[in-house]
């Protein structure tokens, strides 16, 4: 009888037993789930504060450079274009036309060199026109308009902005050219840029020795630079900076800026 009584009093106790067992390793599997997060939490709450004790060794600083300049090469583009029923009568106006182009740009002191021609351009042209009984439109053919482009490559920048000036003499020589404002370019921009990239790195240099000179330190060796965009706008204008750089055609006189961002080493 008693040990059948102590064998029932092990079966009782089995779930007792089997709760202390699943208490147990919920309590093992919550130690280990905490130590891990401390750890991961460790791992990446320690990275920016390692990442940030490494840069503390190093200077970034920016350096700006600006010049004024004039530009040196005008171009300046035209068009002109006659309409008739049939192509030959068309093409038969706009060459008279060519021929008062080229005696007046001859008169106005342009080489044949500067004055470049393109090829005829067709166009059909169509106009609408009411259908019987006024249901709707259909388009009819009204002939064709044939036009030429001009285009002007020139140093002699005053000389060609006074012949765009005066081109409206054109017209009372029965010819009726379309010519926006010329644009403006420096034929000398590779030798800008690497001038300025010098002066806005010197600049970057003299602004990290004065940094490291009022915080009792001096620089060493540059660890990194990265150039900014080159950018040119009108002078004296409230042009704004692009992302992807401004590069200003329509002023003749300019001003060209760059940045330069280095990294020093702190001694």
């Amino acid at each position: 009888m008693i040990l059948k009584l102590h064998s029932k009093c092990y079966l009782c106790l089995l779930p007792f037993c089997f709760i202390f067992f699943e208490n147990n390793m919920k309590n093992y599997i919550n130690v280990i789930i905490i130590c891990l997060t401390v750890i991961i939490s460790i791992f990446i709450f320690t990275r920016p504060l390692k990442d940030f004790l490494q840069r503390a060794d190093n200077i970034v600083v920016t350096g700006l450079a600006k010049k004024d300049f004039t530009s040196d090469l005008i171009v300046w583009n035209g068009s002109f274009s006659r309409k008739s029923g049939t192509i030959q009568e068309a093409y038969g106006l706009l060459k008279k036309d060519l021929e008062i182009i080229k005696k007046y740009f001859a008169d106005k002191g342009l080489g044949e060199q500067e004055v470049v021609f393109s090829s005829v351009n067709i166009n059909k042209m169509f106009k609408p026109v009411e259908k019987q009984g006024g249901y709707g439109y259909m388009d009819v053919f009204d002939g064709y308009t044939l036009t030429q482009d001009i285009q002007i490559e020139s140093k002699e920048i005053e000389k060609i902005e006074k012949i765009s000036r005066e081109i409206t003499e054109l017209i009372d020589l029965g010819v009726e050219l379309y010519s926006p404002k010329p644009q403006y370019y420096y034929t000398k921009l590779s030798e800008l840029k690497l001038e300025m990239l010098a002066s806005a790195t010197q600049d970057a240099r003299v602004r990290a020795e004065k940094i490291a000179e009022n915080a009792g330190s001096k620089i060493g060796n540059l660890q990194s630079a990265d150039m900014g965009i080159f950018q040119i706008t009108a002078q004296n204008s409230s042009e704004n900076y692009s992302w992807g750089g401004t590069f200003n055609t329509d002023a003749k006189r300019k001003t060209a800026s760059i940045t330069v961002k280095l990294t020093f080493k702190i001694e």
